[in-house]
């Protein structure tokens, strides 16, 4: 396997989490009623839509193609997400700790790419790998705050 098509199948593996993401996003923010938390789900929304279009265009220059959806995986989370929302009492929280999961699942990709030495990551790469991480690991710690907030 080429270089670019190593790195841009891992891209591609990235991007089809940022698509789940986005889509369970939306999901959360249609459920929750507290508009805090709404404001934080639609942002996210809006976040991980961005990260898309910044990872289509980083695979692009490795000349490969951008994946178009999501994963059966994060069909099935959202559908347990829509499930649990209707059987448990506090829905916002239910939803906060799926997002919670999703995000800490996602975190562990972006570990493994990021800190794999075989990798090794052209530096816009690596750069924006970095900042997407970053604020996937600060929606993580805000979700977690509003969670202690509607418990």
């Amino acid at each position: 396997m080429k270089y670019t098509e190593k790195i841009s199948n891992q891209l591609n593996d990235l991007l089809e989490k940022t698509y789940d993401a986005e889509k369970g996003y939306k999901l959360a923010a249609d459920k929750v009623e507290v508009p805090a938390v709404k404001q934080f789900l639609n942002d996210k929304v809006k976040q991980r839509n961005m990260f898309g279009h910044e990872l289509k265009a980083e695979i692009r220059e490795f000349g490969e193609l951008p994946d178009k959806g999501g994963s059966v995986k994060g069909d099935l989370h959202r559908t347990w997400m829509n499930l649990t929302s209707t059987l448990t009492g506090n829905e916002t929280e239910r939803i906060l700790e799926e997002v919670e999961r999703g995000e800490k699942a996602t975190l562990e990709r972006y570990d493994e790419i990021l800190g794999n030495k075989e990798n090794v990551l052209p530096p816009s790469t690596e750069q924006l790998l970095r900042n997407q991480r970053n604020a996937i690991q600060a929606a993580l710690n805000t979700s977690k705050m509003y969670e202690q907030v509607v418990s």
